[in-house]
């Protein structure tokens, strides 16, 4: 018998028979997918009806099974396929190859073992295509059946692309030739299937089809994607173009081969030192691993739930660090807060533009829609082996967005909930961690503390074992306390226990239905145990807005000094009470964030907590504000409110210790913002200035999203505390924000409001930063005469107040909307003045774009040696500003002025750096500068936007 699923659902045994109508054939579908596995009663019902199965449908599902199982036994045969109920389920009980798609799955991968000769792969790849009757799942609908058709079919054109490379190999160029057309207007974007078009065009004697091939799917990618062909296209190209195209030889180096320039990703945290146990666990995650690599699927999915305190995040760092040589391309790393007390889950939004920039995306191509960015992360991921490790997930939805699409990606998730919707629409593969084994606890506490130790007493362990529940967070606190103080006995830690259990402090609960109430038995035992200078340090961490802390910060919170903060979070970290993740980062268990906030409320006067708050804002405010002024030296100064008592703020050494600065402590500025614009009293705090200092880099690093919704809270802060000052300046941030958002309506509401408040308070620096930022947005809206006006508008302002640096960029900016309006010799000529101002200020990065503006406005004017020459310096200088893609960029029109000067060798130098500068970076190109890079890189590209949005 035959479970067929590529194509209509049928039942083939002697002949098809009748499964029955759409719903039945969905569960028919939904129990051979995991032919051979029981699949739980809920994800059934998920499969089949979607994430909220309608009232009744138990039911149904109940009716079908019982049809479906007369199906089967009317079938007859020696031993029919049964529908047996087991685990809480039920489980088709059949051969998995009896089902065409694990047939399918078993022949690709049998296909691709190593040693196989290239008959034998064609001959399996032709019996795997054949098994496919049309479109999978034909005539059945619902979320599961879109994910599981689109997730075949790209099985599917994987597999053709080896088909038509073995066919190839063998010789039969005509049938690959005469089959992969039709599917490439299917799929015209999917690269790996021109690709083998072109090596079967080729290798039959027919070139110059192949490099048209090429050259339309170029023309596509630009057209659609704005992107250029992938590096295999590239290679084929080149190599075809140079004769130097070697048959059967692969055009793209393998992972391991890749340069040394594209990093390698390890945002692991630490290890847990002294990791003992779940060998059964940590050895089911490796055959889960070992099955999804040798499997064609798609990147393997893998949920890791469990109750609160159970050691999930441990386990899975722990395994994650075991298995990381595997993952060459590296591991990322991202805690998702499902169940942080002091904060909101983190969204899609707010993790991936993090997440691309460190996949190498510069502000510059960071998108601006979560749709386009989900998609960039999933490019960017495709044809990597990389690990993708989601920590303390709330739900299914919270972790959609994260998941690779490609081969070579294993994605791990851990989260209190079993996440049943990534089970039934992913087919993520499900472990469920219980409280530790009795043997395996006693080994936990030997590791930590000695064999000895434990062995000598152990009735003593045996309680200390019962009173923590079994759960490893619980047991690792004791330990600590164990180690701590070697002398004390191991029967006088399980009396404490019992004592600090049997007093009704003891026996409350706290948190969800997760949570244990012995858990916090041994919270308050061990926090009972700090001396008072930790044990107030413990209290404040818990009203700090997270998600981590650095000692400086942990110093000003509690109004100590560096060292002595320091020396009382190792207390705490050894205690088990604090984590250290990183080096000389802090991080507090969510369970135990909530416990030192339910202390910090009860044992800390309202004053105390208060008088905190003020110092960690006060902290984060003139540290940042030093920070932004190393970013930007050339920023107007504001005035701060003096340094709170008892503050240690940290002062950056160079711009990179800023970056460096500002990146570790990105999640917690926004916090700290969040929190202290959203308080329900009237804040102290000037929320607006905080932001203000932070807007420098999270505009240059494309963290667009995070500044808007920053200055969103900024403004509400501004205005429940009736300032106009505050008010006024998160207008101007919230439109400038608005504007690299695209959302141009309301950036020039929230600008023309700021403009109105600027002159109110007669601030007129203030009104000309306001012009330049409506010059913007207008040639946002390519309104270049408006643009224009006030861009003149802010230069007047600038050059009356003798603000010079102001004045510099709007002469800049005036010269370069004349350009834009066909005036090239007045550009030449306030472009001319800007670049004097700019040098005698040492503002670097506004030399290179005004060098820039001249080079265009020199090119326009048919003068291209001297655009050339203004290239050159603008290229110089964005190289020494380690700008590398406003260098490539520039390089592309540099190499544009040489060919027009007739200097050819120079021209395809230029353009050579520029395709190695972009290559280099690895990331896609979204403002056409590839596209300007065709025949030898040097076709005329059309005129660009306004680059000097980069100031």
């Amino acid at each position: 018998m035959t479970f067929r699923l590529l194509g209509p659902v049928e039942i083939v045994g002697r002949g098809p028979v009748d499964v029955g109508p759409p719903q039945r054939r969905s569960v028919m579908a939904a129990l051979a997918v995991d032919a051979g596995r029981a699949v739980p009663l809920e994800t059934l019902m998920r499969r089949v009806w979607g994430e909220e199965p309608p009232e009744g449908s138990r039911s149904a599902l109940y009716a079908h099974v019982a049809r479906i199982r007369q199906v089967l036994a009317a079938t007859g045969g020696v031993r029919p396929p049964g529908l047996l109920r087991r685990g809480g389920g039920y489980v088709l009980d059949t051969d998995s190859d009896e089902v065409d798609l694990h047939r399918f799955h078993r022949l690709v991968a049998d296909a691709r073992r190593a040693g196989r000769s290239d008959a034998d792969q064609v001959r399996m790849l032709r019996e795997a295509l054949d098994l496919w009757r049309g479109e999978p799942l034909t005539g059945l609908s619902g979320e599961w059946v879109s994910r599981m058709r689109d997730t075949w079919e790209r099985q599917r054109l994987d597999a053709v692309t080896a088909w038509a490379d073995a066919e190839t190999a063998v010789g039969n160029h005509a049938v690959v030739i005469g089959r992969l057309p039709e599917l490439i207007g299917e799929h015209p974007l999917v690269e790996p299937l021109v690709a083998a078009l072109m090596r079967a065009l080729y290798e039959a004697g027919r070139g110059s089809e192949a490099l048209g091939c090429f050259a339309e799917v170029r023309k596509r990618l630009a057209e659609e994607l704005g992107a250029d062909p992938g590096t295999e296209l590239r290679q084929i190209h080149r190599a075809i173009l140079q004769g130097a195209y070697e048959p059967g030889r692969a055009t793209a180096p393998p992972p391991a081969a890749r340069p040394r320039s594209t990093p390698v990703l390890a945002r692991l945290p630490l290890d847990v030192p002294a990791f003992t146990g779940r060998e059964e666990e940590l050895a089911r995650l490796d055959k889960i691993l070992a099955e999804g690599i040798g499997s064609p699927a798609v990147a393997v999915v893998s949920t890791l739930s469990g109750t609160a305190g159970v050691g999930k995040t441990a386990m899975a760092v722990h395994w994650a660090h075991r298995v990381a040589d595997w993952f060459k391309d590296g591991q990322i790393y991202v805690n998702l807060h499902g169940f942080e007390p002091s904060r909101p889950p983190v969204t899609p939004a707010e993790a991936l533009p993090r997440l691309l920039e460190a996949l190498g995306v510069l502000p510059q191509h960071m998108p601006v829609s979560l749709e386009a960015q989900t998609g960039l992360y999933r490019s960017l991921l495709a044809g990597r082996r990389m690990l993708v490790m989601l920590d303390n997930a709330r739900d299914a939805e919270q972790v959609r967005a994260f998941l690779p699409g490609s081969p070579g990606c294993f994605t791990l998730v851990t989260s209190r909930n079993r996440l049943s919707g990534l089970i039934a629409l992913e087919g993520a593969r499900s472990l469920v961690l219980d409280v530790l084994p009795a043997a395996e606890c006693r080994r936990l506490l030997a590791r930590r503390i000695g064999a000895e130790r434990v062995m000598s007493e152990p009735l003593a362990v045996d309680e200390i074992v019962s009173r923590c529940a079994r759960l490893p967070l619980a047991l690792v606190i004791v330990a600590a306390r164990a180690a701590i103080e070697p002398r004390l006995g191991l029967a006088r830690l399980a009396a404490e226990l019992r004592d600090a259990q049997a007093s009704p402090d003891g026996l409350d609960s706290f948190g969800d239905e997760d949570t244990r109430a012995d858990v916090r038995t041994v919270f308050s035992w061990s926090y009972g145990t700090l001396s008072p200078q930790a044990a107030r340090m413990f209290r404040l961490l818990g009203v700090h807005p997270g998600p981590d802390i650095g000692v400086a910060a942990a110093a000003s919170l509690a109004g100590l000094p560096v060292h002595s903060a320091d020396r009382l979070l190792t207390v705490l970290a050894d205690s088990c009470l604090a984590t250290e993740y990183s080096r000389g980062r802090y991080v507090l268990h969510d369970l135990l964030r909530m416990y030192a906030a339910e202390l910090a409320g009860t044992a800390d006067a309202a004053d105390e907590t208060r008088a905190a708050h003020d110092r960690v804002f006060g902290h984060y405010l003139h540290s940042a504000h030093s920070a932004d002024r190393m970013l930007d030296p050339h920023r107007d100064p504001i005035a701060l409110p003096p340094v709170v008592p008892g503050v240690s703020p940290e002062h950056a050494a160079d711009h990179g210790a800023a970056l460096a600065w500002c990146t570790a402590e990105h999640q917690v500025l926004l916090a700290v913002v969040h929190r202290s614009g959203t308080a329900t009293r009237a804040p102290d705090a000037p929320v607006w200035q905080l932001t203000r200092a932070l807007s420098t880099f999270l505009q240059r690093r494309g963290h667009w999203s995070d500044w808007a919704a920053a200055q969103e809270a900024a403004l509400d802060a501004a205005l429940r505390s009736a300032s106009p000052v505050g008010e006024a300046d998160a207008h101007r941030g919230l439109g400038r924000a608005y504007t690299r958002l695209t959302r141009l309506d309301d950036a020039l509401t929230h600008l023309a409001r700021a403009l109105d408040l600027h002159k109110a308070l007669d601030d007129r620096t203030e009104v000309a930063h306001t012009h330049l930022d409506l010059a913007r947005l207008h040639a946002r809206r390519d309104a270049c005469p408006e643009a224009l006006a006030c861009a003149q508008e802010a230069l007047d302002q600038y050059t009356s107040l003798g603000h010079r640096a102001g004045q510099a960029r709007a002469l800049n900016a005036v010269g370069w909307y004349h350009a834009q309006l066909g005036d090239h010799r007045r550009c030449v000529e306030l472009c001319g003045r800007a670049l004097e101002l700019f040098t005698e200020l040492g503002v670097r990065d506004g030399q290179a774009d005004t060098w820039d503006s001249l080079g265009y406005a020199h090119q326009h004017l048919g003068d291209h040696r001297r655009a050339a020459d203004c290239y050159g310096n603008a290229v110089a200088l964005f190289h020494s500003l380690g700008d590398r893609y406003f260098e490539a960029d520039v390089l592309v029109h540099l190499g544009e002025s040489h060919r027009a000067a007739g200097e050819a060798q120079a021209a395809q130098r230029a353009a050579r750096s520029a395709a190695d500068i972009l290559d280099e970076l690895g990331v896609p190109d979204s403002d056409g500068v590839r596209a300007r890079l065709r025949r030898l890189g040097l076709p005329a590209g059309p005129a660009r936007g306004d680059v000097r949005e980069r100031q």
